[in-house]
């Protein structure tokens, strides 16, 4: 008897990281969370599902909306300062973090949330239309839906528009590698430094996410950024901060630019205060003591945490007012002007002027 394999609807792609149980059962193995799923069944993410007995993803060419943001909005703050980037994100999420900023994106379980669609070609050709040098895969994480930032990726990169990551690691070691293959920077969330955090608040596991920064780190040549949302009572200690900022000094080096940003209360923690400014300003002492030269503060109003120094000289190569760079004292082959230090990061000659817009765009309706 042959077995009858009906077509995938046009969103849905057949993926790769899974594997066939028994009992009609797949197992997804792109991420740590090893979803173990019956005919039918979504995954932890609800994009990646068994249809037919392969694990699909839902949400192909389609999308919760399109924006044109500040670089400095994922932050980055060593990649292109000043430029528009083309944002966007699908629906869910592979982890469950009490205190998501995006959860009526990342939590999603309503496909009305993608209103819009892009193929990889009409993305691309956009990001050029719109004068953006690069593309950000945001607001809910892009691993989840690798196969179609994947292909946007390898579009973007034949037109010489650059890819972002914004992500919080927290994926298998194969797909990894097939993943930030294709990408030229990544903001990673390191939400916390012990397993009760992630375990208790995001519903995961902090080990794998400290696999992915130290891949991308020693193996890739991807610009990587991280970011933690200090929330207070939970990952704002003293000791934490000391020993999360000792590992990324000792891992990763004293030039991986870190964020420390401001939670505000949100999702499932609406009870839990605004985090006070002076705990930012603690933060970054605390980092920098430990040897980290790129420390910054975001989600709040302050020049000094977002300005960048010259690690040699202490001279501000890159001042910023929000998302707005106020000053500039970098050469053309990124040296600090004052001693001539070289600043990590990638630059190309002059800032770009986009300031702190932030305008929506549509590509597509389905």
């Amino acid at each position: 008897m042959q077995l009858e394999v009906k077509a995938l609807p046009l969103d849905h792609v057949e993926t790769q990281y899974w594997e066939a149980l028994p009992n009609g059962r797949v197992q997804c193995n792109l991420c740590p969370n090893h979803c173990r799923m019956t005919e039918g069944q979504r995954g932890a993410c609800f994009v990646r599902m068994n249809r037919g007995g392969r694990v699909a993803l839902t949400t192909y060419g389609r999308s919760s909306g399109f924006c044109v943001d500040p670089i400095e909005k994922k932050p980055l703050n060593h990649f292109l300062p000043g430029t528009s980037v083309l944002s966007f994100g699908t629906a869910g999420c592979n982890l469950a973090c009490r205190f998501c900023q995006n959860w009526d994106i990342s939590r999603s379980r309503e496909m009305d949330t993608l209103a819009d669609s892009a193929s990889p070609d009409a993305l691309a050709d956009a990001a050029v239309r719109l004068g953006c040098p690069s593309v950000a895969f945001t607001y809910n994480d892009p691993v989840i839906f690798m196969e179609y930032a994947i292909d946007i990726a390898r579009t973007c990169r034949a037109r010489g528009i650059r890819t972002v990551a914004v992500t919080a690691g927290y994926i298998c070691e194969e797909p990894r590698r097939e993943f930030f293959a294709h990408m030229d920077a990544a903001n990673v969330d390191l939400k916390g430094f012990t397993e009760s955090f992630y375990q208790k608040l995001c519903g995961a596991q902090l080990a794998p996410v400290l696999e992915t920064l130290i891949y991308l780190k020693r193996e890739t040549r991807v610009w990587l950024e991280l970011t933690t949302l200090l929330i207070p009572d939970e990952n704002d200690s003293d000791d934490e901060l000391d020993a999360m900022t000792k590992w990324v000094y000792r891992e990763l080096g004293p030039d991986v630019p870190h964020h420390f940003t401001a939670f505000h209360p949100d999702y499932k923690m609406l009870d839990v205060p605004a985090t006070p400014p002076e705990t930012l300003a603690r933060a970054r002492e605390i980092a920098m003591g430990n040897g980290l030269r790129f420390v910054y503060t975001g989600n709040v109003r302050d020049e000094v945490g977002g300005s960048t120094y010259c690690p040699g000289c202490g001279a501000r190569v890159i001042g910023r007012d929000g998302y707005t760079i106020t000053d500039w004292a970098l050469t053309d082959d990124s040296r600090c002007v004052s001693c001539r230090r070289p600043i990590p990061g990638v630059f190309e000659g002059e800032p770009g002027r986009w300031g702190g817009r932030r305008m929506a765009v549509r590509l597509g309706r389905q």
